[in-house]
């Protein structure tokens, strides 16, 4: 039979890095769940991802287990990795803070696809080139 879902907590936490501290242990703790079980199965899960900070939606059932998915990071981070960033512009229109190749902008859509509300390449490339305009990146 299966286990009736009590809530859904979704976070973002650095990959390999997650610790019982906010935002993880309040999230879980108000749930009666085991924090470091989750801490020590998400750290194992995403090691090999460190350095990225990866969504994760944690599915919390009525007898206190629970299971969660990661997704990748989000269009953002992958921007700012690409470009060695910092942060976004703080006036996206007038100040411009790096520019994104056509081929760039592919190899973000291509890897946050399953992520993405999108059904086409050309439908999830938009996507991530409305986020970098919306940061101040210009595309080439």
């Amino acid at each position: 039979m299966a286990k009736k879902v009590k809530t859904v907590i979704k976070l973002n936490i650095p990959a390999g890095e997650a610790t019982a501290a906010p935002p993880v242990g309040p999230a879980l703790g108000q749930h009666g769940l085991p924090i470091m079980d989750f801490v020590k199965a998400f750290n194992e899960r995403t090691s090999d991802q460190k350095g990225n900070i990866l969504p994760v939606v944690i599915t919390v059932f009525e007898d206190r287990t629970l299971s969660f998915i990661t997704k990748q990071p989000p269009v953002v981070e992958m921007i700012k990795k690409t470009l060695n960033l910092e942060k976004g512009s703080g006036v996206p229109h007038r100040e411009k803070v790096g520019k994104l190749t056509k081929e760039q902008v592919k190899q973000i859509a291509t890897s946050k696809m399953p992520d993405l509300n999108a059904d086409t390449l050309e439908a999830a490339e938009k996507i991530v080139e409305g986020v970098a305009r919306s940061m101040g990146v210009d595309i080439e």
